[in-house]
């Protein structure tokens, strides 16, 4: 190698003939893979860079260090630069990657477009600044400036766009990251917009003895967690699906964009959830990136309307299965319900009925003859159950109707077609309608008036 090579910065084009050669590199930082063990004794972890050279696809470097703590963190993908001395280039099943070794490369991250410190953030080793190096991270700053769609976000998809299997690609907003269990970790992530409707799966005689789950993993999300999320909007959980390979997941920032390259998702009890792979890769995104601030300002003024707390799906308006009482009130939706201040309150809710307990319409009223029948309800927010009890649910139903004329009113509140017949005891594929109802909250402790609380039903009519 000649001594300009090893002395300055090689263009990622250029340096990819230069396979088994020492390069050093300067780059705009695409994306990066979560830190893990590698199979030796290192830590791994991938990053990707582009500059003028080759702004496309980019660059795989893979670098290994000593310990987690040593790999690089990238503060912001939206244009920091790293450089990267002594790396070697190699090529795997003609794949031209770059491999940084722990014995005799360094790197160092700068912050990018919006900075005018030459000061890094962080370094590998010792880092001796020269006075080339200004000129390029001053040169890749304009150049990013002067092509803004080089980093691009317009390729990732919004929760609205949710689909099951690998390879969704997701630009959304990290609320929280949550160590469920020891080393067990779950994102909560949201963007604004609301996860499709799906079919409900189940059978209607196994909600006594298992019963749809309220959330789509296995734990409950604390009180003081759940008062802090989004009210409008699907929060989504994304938990790890590695085997038993460990992601640095605790590295990601809270309150950060982020898009996720090739996340899987998949439903469980026709709940949306979402894993991280070990093939997933994320960059951060800036606040003030155009995507982000579309999608902001679309959930600014969706929040701002009389009728944008409705699901996006219900639009332009519900079916015509239920009328209430208060037809003038606001919408909100569950999880503002749900997380209302006082426990006390009353709602205008737009929401599908998924469950149903008792299933049978003969065991809907007590052998004294009073109504008591437990909904499972559902908007793209939250899950809850909600009581029909006593006169309103004979207000609900309409008096006392023969069992046959009972049934026809669950099969539609239901989503159970006419053609099933009595396929209640087979495991069919519902989809509820969206209706209208009435919510009364009130504690399930009457000492308690800030916490926990129940729901019914109230002021609403199943019409038909």
């Amino acid at each position: 190698m000649s001594k300009r090579r090893r002395d300055e910065y090689t263009p990622i084009a250029e340096a990819m003939s230069l396979i088994n050669n020492k390069v050093n590199l300067i780059g705009l930082v695409l994306q990066t893979g979560f830190p893990k063990k590698s199979k030796g004794t290192d830590f791994f972890c991938l990053v990707k860079i582009i500059d003028e050279s080759y702004p496309n696809g980019g660059l795989s470097v893979n670098i290994f260090t000593e310990t987690m703590d040593k790999l690089p963190v990238v503060l912001s993908h939206g244009g920091d630069i790293i450089l990267l001395s002594q790396v070697v280039m190699k090529v795997h099943e003609s794949v031209v990657y770059a491999v940084f070794n722990k014995k005799f490369s360094s790197f160092a991250l700068f912050d990018g477009k919006f900075s005018t410190s030459f000061l890094p953030y962080q370094c590998y080793l010792i880092y001796l600044a020269k006075e080339q190096d200004k000129k390029f991270i001053l040169g890749l700053r304009k150049w990013l400036v002067d092509h803004p769609t080089a980093l691009d976000s317009s390729n990732f998809q919004s929760l609205k766009d949710i689909r099951e299997g690998g390879g969704f690609n997701l630009l959304c907003k990290i609320l929280r990251v949550w160590e469920i269990r020891k080393d067990e970790w779950m994102l909560l992530v949201w963007d604004g917009t609301d996860t499709p409707p799906v079919a409900i799966n189940s059978k209607l005689e196994d909600e006594m003895d298992n019963p749809l789950p309220l959330e789509s993993v296995p734990v409950c999300l604390p009180r003081d967690i759940l008062c802090n999320l989004p009210r409008l909007g699907t929060v989504l959980s994304v938990t790890l699906d590695c085997g038993n390979e460990k992601l640095g997941v605790n590295v990601l920032g809270t309150d950060r964009w982020v898009k996720f390259d090739n996340l899987r998702c998949q439903l469980h009890a026709s709940l949306w959830n979402a894993s991280l792979l070990p093939i997933t890769r994320f960059c951060y995104v800036r606040d003030e990136d155009h995507i982000v601030l579309l999608r902001m300002r679309e959930h600014k003024e969706r929040s701002k309307s009389k009728w944008g707390w409705m699901p996006l799906s219900s639009l332009p308006w519900p079916t015509h299965v239920t009328v209430t009482d208060h037809p003038d009130v606001p919408f909100v939706s569950l999880m503002r319900a749900l997380a209302n201040p006082r426990v006390v309150g009353k709602f205008h809710c737009v929401v599908r009925v998924v469950a149903s307990f008792p299933w049978s319409v003969e065991e809907y009223r007590s052998p004294s003859g009073i109504y008591r029948i437990r909904l499972t309800l559902e908007d793209p927010t939250a899950r809850i159950h909600a009581y029909l009890y006593a006169e309103d649910a004979e207000h609900f139903f309409g008096g006392y109707p023969s069992f046959d004329v009972l049934k026809r009113k669950r099969n539609l509140l239901l989503g159970i077609s006419e053609s099933d017949g009595d396929s209640e005891m087979n495991e069919t594929s519902r989809n509820p309608p969206w209706i209208i109802c009435c919510l009364f909250s009130y504690p399930i402790d009457e000492n308690d008036v800030w916490g926990s609380r129940n729901f019914r039903i109230f002021a609403t009519i199943l019409v038909g």
